[in-house]
């Protein structure tokens, strides 16, 4: 396990071992997401969506297909009128 100190200012550095492992840089920007179990993840975002696709996956949750989200977004948006 790795770990990190929170200073007084709320920051923390992260560990060689994470930055190496998520690649990292100097001005590289992560996003921080609360997963539906509570648990926070650490996104890089200089990972291609590829890669991204599928770790907010939740089990028993059906995919929609392109048709399907916009007829959510056309339902949606006749609730505004």
């Amino acid at each position: 396990m790795v770990q990190a100190r929170l200073t007084v200012k709320g920051q923390v550095t992260i560990p060689k071992k994470i930055r190496d492992y998520l690649q990292l840089d100097n001005g590289s920007k992560i996003d921080f997401v609360i997963d539906e179990k509570g648990d926070v993840k650490i996104i890089p975002l200089n990972v291609s969506v590829e890669k991204l696709s599928g770790i907010l996956h939740r089990q028993g949750i059906k995919s929609a297909s392109l048709t399907d989200m916009e007829q959510a977004i056309i339902e949606g948006a006749s609730d505004w009128t």
